[in-house]
Order: C-alpha cells, then structure tokens, then sequence
C-alpha cells in the first residue's frame, strides 16, 4: 500500500498537526477537517467531537463489543460535533480560531449523532458556507447534507442561515435514508458530486429549496471499490476538474463485528464530468480509519486535510507537481 504521505514528505511536502489547546474545546478530540483558499487567506474548518473511537487496527485486541468502538462519557450517550473555523499562518500554524456560535439554530438532539458532521468549506455568491451531515432532526437519525452560511464578526465566527438539502426530487424527508458526503464544487455555486461512478451532479436552489439533478454518466469499471465522497471539487487545469475520494472496504471482525478500512484515490473528470483518469489507490499514515475533508489550490501547493482515526488532524502542502506526476503514473 502506498504511504502517501511518507512518498510526498521524500518530494518536498511538510505535514502540520492541527492542533487547539485542549482548554478551549469541548471534547478530547480534533478530527476530520476541511480547507479552502479564501482569495488568499486560507481557512481550516476543525470538527470538535465528544467522543473517542477505539479503533483494533491490528487486530489483536478487540473491544468486547468489536474492533470499532465509539467511547462516549458515562453522562451523555450522544455523539457530538462542534465545529472550528480557523484561520492559517502562512507557515500552516494556526493563527486564531473561534467555534462557531450555533446559537441562532440549537441543535434538536433527537438522535444519538448530533451537530454538523464533516463540514466541507466553500464561497459561493461572495457568501461563505461549511456543508456536511446533520442527523439529529428526527428520531431515526435520517442524514441530509446541510448548507450553513457563516460570517466572521468582531467576537468570531456565527451561523447566520441553515438549509437541509433535500434529495433530487423529493422533499426533505423523502428519499434514502443517509446522505453524506456530496462533494461541493467550488466554481459552481450550489453545485455537488452526489455520486462519484456514474457520477451524478446535483444542483440546489437557495430560493425555492429543491434539488434537482443535472448530469448522470454511465457507471465504469475503473478497478476500483465503491468511490465516494471526500474533499471539494476544485479545478485541474483550464480543462479538468479533481477530489479527494474516499473507498470503503466492510468486513467482519475474527468475532463477527463489523470493522472497516479506509482508502482513498484522486478523481479527475474532464468539463463534461466524464472520469479521465483515477490515481492508485493510497493509505496517508497506512493507518485503517483515515478520511479527508479537504483540498484547495495554494500558490504551486496542493493543501490536503484529513482525520485519523477521529482523533486527530493534519494538513499536508504538497507540490502541485508531485501531484499531478502520481495521478497519472502508469
């Protein structure tokens, strides 16, 4: 398996921890975030949880109720998020940060995951949104992509409007059961990758608050397991577009427990989203659970965020070139 960041940091990249004083946070844990170039400044969106995920990734010593546990505290069984807008130094530090104030919209907790999970940051319209999934409306804990705009004040950065996305054509509540993980485009405003293979473009109306589909491709037998989300759409060049795609690989545990690896594979599609060419598929740590939330273009770099394990954040700057050379390595 490629260790995607060790090959990277032998070609000149720099990894950088993302850390916040543990004084100002709500729960043991930074995990999943995401980035975006702001004409210039570059944010970094932290996800803040509650919890920690015990993960066996050897095997060896599996939790009596499996190798993929969620440790939540003995007074609150629900899984919470809070989120971290950040702003970065030039040297990827973190300048200052504010968790943003969601007080205008409280969270409902009908379901044991609660708040906005793995939020993706984008500008669209000169308004600036995080967009993830948010599973505590109902108490069946169905899943829809939320919109929420945000704006920096002089005391940090507040919530100020919130749109569930419905599925195409249906009503909010109607449709799957789960979304998660549409990939927003961010040289088209209100537009996501539902779907990677056959890839589905999905387009959201602000006013009216519909959904409906744009482009369904024919699905391709590209060698690889079920591509899904991961980071934001962002161009390739003046022809092509490209992600970060996560593949998910479920099994059973030696006991019978559901257990799972995390993988992940450069997308790139051509302007009529037809899927050009797909990377090698690659581990960052070569650890089981890893998932990235972001990418953006930052002078000749490529900045990479990503989770592991729920427990911790990184951010990789690596060269555009490096990039580009192992995407299409033969």
């Amino acid at each position: 398996m490629n260790n995607f960041v060790k090959l990277a940091l032998e070609n000149g990249a720099t990894i950088h921890p993302l850390i916040v004083p543990v004084q100002n946070i709500n729960g043991p844990s930074i995990t999943n975030p995401s980035i975006y170039n702001d004409n210039g400044k570059i944010l970094v969106n932290l996800r803040n949880i509650n919890y920690t995920l015990y993960h066996s990734e050897k095997k060896k010593f599996e939790h009596h109720w499996g190798p993929l546990v969620y440790i939540h505290p003995e007074n609150d069984i629900h899984l919470r998020t809070w989120n971290i807008m950040c702003e970065m130094n030039a040297d990827m530090t973190i300048e200052k940060y504010f968790k943003i104030d969601t007080t205008k919209f409280p969270d409902k907790e009908l379901w044991q995951f609660v708040g906005l999970e793995d939020a993706r940051i984008v500008r669209w319209d000169e308004k600036l949104y995080i967009c993830g999934v948010r599973r505590d409306l109902d108490s069946t804990g169905i899943g829809r992509m939320e919109l929420s705009e945000i704006e920096f004040t002089d005391n940090g950065v507040k919530e100020i409007s919130q749109y569930r996305i419905p599925t195409p054509g249906h009503h909010v509540d109607q449709g799957s059961y789960c979304e998660k993980n549409w990939m927003p485009i961010i040289d088209m405003p209100f537009h996501f990758v539902k779907w990677t293979n056959g890839t589905e473009i999905v387009k959201f109306n602000l006013k009216d608050q519909t959904t409906e589909q744009i482009i369904l491709t024919d699905w391709k037998d590209l060698g690889c397991a079920d591509l899904r989300g991961g980071s934001q759409v962002i161009p390739f060049s003046e022809e092509y577009r490209f992600c970060l795609n996560h593949e998910t690989f479920l099994f059973e545990s030696p006991s019978g427990r559901k257990d799972g690896t995390y993988r992940h594979r450069f997308v790139v599609w051509d302007k009529d989203w037809n899927i050009v060419k797909v990377s090698k598929r690659f581990s960052f740590f070569e650890i089981e659970v890893e998932f990235a939330v972001g990418m953006c273009e930052y002078m000749d770099n490529y900045l990479i965020t990503f989770g592991i394990q729920d427990n911790s954040a990184y951010l990789l700057k690596v060269n555009k070139k490096f990039v580009r050379d192992y995407i299409f390595e033969d």
